[in-house]
């Protein structure tokens, strides 16, 4: 928010510099984004008074002037504005001004060969938004020449640019923040009352119709008459461009000033104009929510299509505005507007901030709705409004409507218990020159009198604290009151206190394995992935947002796979190949007991993995499925785990000969398998593109063991091995892995490895059957095996793979 000194000085006590009350500010909370000096705008420019006018003897659109600026001497300047005439009072920037909205330093200069000795500035020169192309002209007679022009034109005022915390919508206002300087540095407050209003009895027929009261606790509506719209005084306009906005006419200046200055949002309605759309001269104003394909056209000339979620003022039950958004162009306020309807309202925070959402629109008004605005002082902004109109439009109030459904006020405010004690033990100590110590009771009683607050000793050492209303929403407990304390007494006031002894940190084993298992799948090639938890909807058990922020994320994601899948042909089109990725977060599903997540490891892999392709003639090599499962396996490998592999059928996206269940200790792992031809061919991917999805919280359980944790060392057999092969015709439906058990269990104690080097379906092998060829090592650690000792053990591994699985033997 911009904060004009000149206005903040109408309303409370400052004897800081500019630059000292924005360190003040900053350091309580309130950061200063910028310091805006705008007495520097037009340093060495003084009003002047155009004597005569001459054109320029060389230019068509030029004129040279003759200038009073009240010196010895008049100036002779040539003047290249089109308005620029005698008998006027304008702004001049005397030779030796530096002009530092448009870098300019003014200088003795010739302009098609007739000297000029200065500039008669325009608005826009000076750093000053106008409507008007050409130079400014002051509309005050009898003006001192000479005299400087900040005073006239605002610019002997600093702005400041003030971020404001979102828990703090009182400070989204002039008088907030005067009461936040006033409690920060002891001065003292002039806020203005509101004035009286008088209603005079007229012929106005005004009725009320709030269908929701709990998204409109409060509306007053007033009805004006014997309007005259004309431009505002200049002290006006000033002020509000001050804060950055437009001055447009006495009446909606007004209503801006007041949402300035006390931060409540007030609309005028043209009451003729109101009737108009109402049909009749019977008005009744509404509030009510749209129906779902409702349009309005609002005041930045848009047609809006509402939804049940925007909140709308009506004129009987026709749409006229956007409650606490918003204005309708087709009942606003214009040149010829004699009468009118002012609206001061109160809306839910919730309500507005959907409102503003669904229509794609935020204004000031909404802005503070959707904070907060104080429900105490809605009469008072309202008669502020309604005072300054009589005074400036000449208005006569006719009529006043109130519909309350604010609570008692008594519950507009509310007390918190409050402990010295506890405010020493939360805040620690404070520095008192070379010692230390804590704050006493008067510290506290002052900083929370100073803001507004009531406090009455309820024992020894502790208060009950009554909070203004204006503080509600955002001193609720006992730490906000401390939190209070800490800010206006000053953080830097506060000792340093570090721990008494430091201790190196360390991840827990979760974070740990993680941070191992992301740097495994690097080592394979894999990129790390990161897509949004948000979904489109309509796939069965999703969690579906009631209050989405787009229609297309609306929906908790059920797995990983799915936008591995649309990342991989999102890389493709781009052309930048398949992809090669993994990501770990978590996936969301519904089940009949309530609401369930799980954190999920999924990979794709499917590009290319070698370095090059001049050694194949530049042709792409597709990864086979043992290739990327291998990929898998060397991860698992290196944290020394054994993962089973076990065909299955389950997942309609994947082969359904080409996909495998992992299973670790008993307890299912995940999935791994090759993309659908039929889904591949929907999104344009190659034919071996494989991925997995795995429990995150299984693979961690299962690492979560001291014997795979702390590696033990095993010595290194000094002996020689000695090797067989083994090959025979087994049924194909039997897995190597099953064989690999059985051999493994026979040839326990000399048996070293297994290995399966060679398998071949074809001419001589019968249906139904593959030929498999095993490498068996046999080493002892303590001798060298000989053949009475290694053969017995073989012939024992060739008899258990008969008996089991009715092998035909071939060596």
């Amino acid at each position: 928010m911009r904060i004009s000194l000149n206005w903040l000085r109408e309303l409370v006590e400052i004897k800081l510099s500019p630059e000292e009350l924005a360190e003040t500010l900053t350091i309580a909370g309130f950061e200063v984004e910028d310091i805006e000096d705008r007495r520097t705008w037009a340093n060495g420019v003084v009003v002047g008074k155009v004597l005569e006018r001459q054109p320029h003897p060389n230019a068509d659109k030029l004129s040279v002037c003759t200038v009073d600026i009240g010196a010895d001497e008049t100036l002779n300047i040539v003047c290249g504005a089109a308005n620029v005439r005698a008998d006027i009072y304008v702004p001049v920037a005397t030779t030796g001004t530096y002009l530092p909205n448009i870098d300019l330093k003014i200088k003795p200069a010739k302009l098609r060969g007739v000297p000029s000795n200065g500039m008669i500035c325009s608005l826009k020169e000076l750093g000053l938004p106008t409507d008007i192309d050409g130079i400014h002209i002051f509309t005050q007679e009898n003006l001192a020449l000479g005299s400087d022009v900040r005073p006239l034109l605002g610019l002997e005022d600093v702005i400041l640019d003030v971020a404001t915390t979102a828990n703090r919508a009182d400070a989204l206002s002039m008088v907030g923040i005067a009461r936040e300087v006033a409690a920060l540095t002891g001065g003292k407050l002039s806020i203005p009352a509101p004035g009286e209003v008088t209603i005079t009895k007229g012929t106005s027929n005004l009725g009320l119709k709030i269908s929701e009261p709990e998204a409109c606790p409060a509306y007053i509506g007033t009805v004006i008459e014997q309007i005259k719209i004309a431009s505002s005084p200049e002290w006006l306009k000033q002020r509000l461009l001050a804060a950055g906005v437009r001055p447009i006419n006495n009446v909606v200046d007004i209503t801006n000033f007041v949402l300035l200055e006390r931060g409540q949002p007030l609309h005028a309605f043209d009451s003729d104009r109101l009737k108009s759309v109402a049909g009749g001269e019977n008005l009744t104003v509404g509030v009510r929510f749209a129906d779902a394909g409702e349009t309005l056209k609002t005041l930045d000339g848009q047609t809006r299509t509402l939804s049940t979620q925007n909140l709308l003022i009506t004129a009987n039950n026709k749409a006229v505005a956007l409650a606490g958004v918003m204005g309708g162009e087709e009942t606003e306020v214009h040149e010829g507007t004699q009468s009118l309807v002012l609206e001061a309202a109160l809306f839910d925070s919730v309500a507005i901030r959907r409102s503003s959402r669904s229509a794609g629109l935020r204004s000031e008004a909404s802005g503070r709705y959707e904070r907060g605005v104080n429900r105490a002082e809605l009469e008072t902004a309202c008669n502020r409004a309604l005072s300054l109109i009589s005074e400036l439009a000449a208005g006569v109030i006719v009529q006043q409507e109130i519909s309350d459904h604010r609570p008692n006020p008594s519950t507009w405010s509310h007390s918190i218990a409050l402990r010295l004690d506890r405010v020493n033990e939360v805040l620690g100590p404070i520095e008192l020159g070379e010692e230390t110590g804590v704050l006493e009771a008067e510290d506290v009683e002052k900083i929370l009198t100073a803001l507004g607050c009531e406090l009455v000793g309820s024992g020894e050492r502790t208060w009950t604290v009554t909070v203004p209303p204006y503080r509600y929403r955002d001193l609720e407990r006992e730490i906000d009151l401390i939190e209070e304390i800490a800010r206006l007494y000053g953080y830097d006031k506060f000792c340093d206190t570090l721990p008494e002894k430091s201790e190196a940190g360390y991840l827990p084993l979760d974070q740990e394995l993680i941070r191992k298992l992301r740097a495994y799948l690097r080592a394979e090639g894999l990129t790390e992935l990161i897509h949004y938890s948000l979904v489109k909807p309509g796939e069965n058990q999703q969690v579906v947002l009631t209050n989405p922020l787009f229609a297309e994320y609306s929906a908790l994601r059920t797995d990983l796979i799915a936008g591995l899948i649309d990342a991989c042909q999102y890389n493709i089109e781009q052309g930048n190949g398949v992809l090669n990725g993994f990501e770990i977060g978590r996936i969301f599903w519904r089940e009949e007991e309530g609401l369930e997540e799980a954190e999920m490891l999924a990979g794709i892999i499917g590009g290319d993995s070698t370095l090059g392709k001049w050694s194949r003639g530049g042709r792409e090599q597709p990864i086979t499925w043992f290739e990327a499962k291998g990929i898998l396996e060397s991860v698992f490998k290196q944290f020394s785990l054994l993962v089973e592999f076990q065909p299955e059928n389950r997942d309609s996206r994947l082969h359904p000969g080409r996909t495998a269940s992992l299973w670790v200790r008993g307890n299912r792992l995940g999935t791994f398998g090759q993309v659908h031809p039929q889904l591949r061919k929907e999104k344009g991917l190659p034919e071996a593109v494989y991925v997995f999805q795995l429990s995150l919280d299984v693979l961690l359980n299962a690492l979560d063991d001291d014997e795979l944790l702390v590696p033990k060392f095993q010595s290194y057999s000094t002996y020689p091995a000695s090797d067989r092969d083994i090959a025979f015709f087994a049924p194909v439906k039997v897995t190597v892995s099953e064989i690999e058990k059985v051999i493994t269990k026979a040839g326990k104690g000399l048996l070293d490895s297994v290995e399966l080097f060679d398998e071949y379906r074809g001419e001589h092998v019968p249906e139904g059957q593959r030929s498999l060829a095993f490498r068996l090592v046999y080493r002892s650690s303590d001798r060298t095996l000989t053949e009475n000792e290694v053969e017995p053990v073989h012939n024992k591994v060739r008899t258990a793979l008969v008996e089991k699985f009715g092998v035909s033997l071939r060596s």
